[in-house]
């Protein structure tokens, strides 16, 4: 019992939460009328949190768009095809990403991290092609709010 007090009882005194938090994005080949989609395109995160791609349907994978897609110093990220992919968050900021064989069919998602926009700029000038340029350009007015 003290075990499970203990988090949410530092979490109250110091303001900061005890335990990062996880969270599952799905890869999918469908959902509703939508083709080779991620469940959620654009998730906030904190620092230190940790994201989960779910292969929930064959053939897809996620890559951090490096060409301004990223906060500076992130390192390359790319998982295998149809492989779950997780990614601890370390660095604050917007995270643009995509499945490499899907991303001109709009299969593309924003990661915001520590509720850091400072980087939007950058993902604005982010070259996204075929279906995800107009998905891309409707996320990030929605990042801009």
């Amino acid at each position: 019992m003290i075990k499970l007090i203990l988090p949410v009882f530092l979490s109250l005194v110091t303001g900061f939460p005890a335990l990062a938090a996880d969270v599952s994005i799905d890869m999918l080949n469908k959902q509703g009328k939508e083709r080779n989609i991620y469940s959620e395109k654009i998730v906030y995160v904190d620092v230190g949190d940790t994201v989960t791609w779910k292969s929930k349907s064959k053939g897809h994978n996620v890559e951090f768009i490096r060409k301004n897609g990223v906060p500076k110093g992130v390192k390359k990220f790319k998982s295998r095809i149809s492989k779950d992919a997780s990614y601890k968050f370390t660095v604050p900021g917007i995270y643009a990403y995509w499945c490499s064989p899907h991303k001109t069919l709009g299969m593309i998602g924003f990661v915001v991290v520590g509720n850091d926009k400072s980087n939007l700029s950058d993902i604005k000038k982010v070259k996204f092609a075929g279906k995800s340029k107009k998905l891309a350009k409707k996320l990030i007015a929605e990042l801009a709010k």
